[in-house]
């Protein structure tokens, strides 16, 4: 099943944002770069998904990630990614961003609940202070121990 038609552009985003709210679903949105997903991308997803009705993702563009990790990244190119993404039962909407981070997605849907890995704290979230402005709650999940696209990438370059 093609589910492809859950990837948004800024065109239908806030179109999808008002009628999931006029249905007063709770939204949920995390953001990364997903280049690689594994066991503990799925763990977050899942957790986050967990946390309200609707769980939307901000995903880094290639050239985002360029940006943010060097010219070898990403691995895979942001249709890969998104279709990806796009294809878990738990997503509800995928939204690539060119920014370097995504507080103008964060702007335009105003989650209720806005969730990034335990690697953070709160109040280095980009868009926390928005979120909770406006009555929105801010959360962390705890990663999984020794699991990350960086470790993965490792692995296979000493296998090589």
């Amino acid at each position: 099943m093609d589910l492809t038609h859950k990837i948004l552009n800024n065109n239908n985003l806030q179109t999808k944002v008002n009628y999931w709210k006029k249905f007063e679903k709770r939204i949920v949105f995390t953001n990364g770069c997903f280049d690689l997903l594994h066991l503990g991308h799925l763990h977050t997803l899942t957790e986050s998904k967990k946390l309200g009705d609707i769980l939307i993702i901000g995903l880094n563009s290639d050239n985002s990630i360029k940006r943010l990790k060097g010219e070898s990244r990403p691995i895979q190119n942001q249709q890969t990614r998104s279709t990806i993404l796009a294809n878990l039962q738990i997503v509800d909407a995928v939204v690539l961003f060119e920014e370097n981070t995504p507080l103008n997605l964060i702007k335009t849907i105003l989650p209720q609940i806005l969730v990034k890995g335990g690697d953070y704290k709160i109040e280095d979230i980009v868009g926390a202070d928005l979120v909770l402005k406006n009555g929105g709650q801010v959360k962390t999940i705890p990663l999984l121990e020794g699991i990350s696209t960086t470790n993965s990438i490792n692995k296979v370059n000493n296998q090589v």
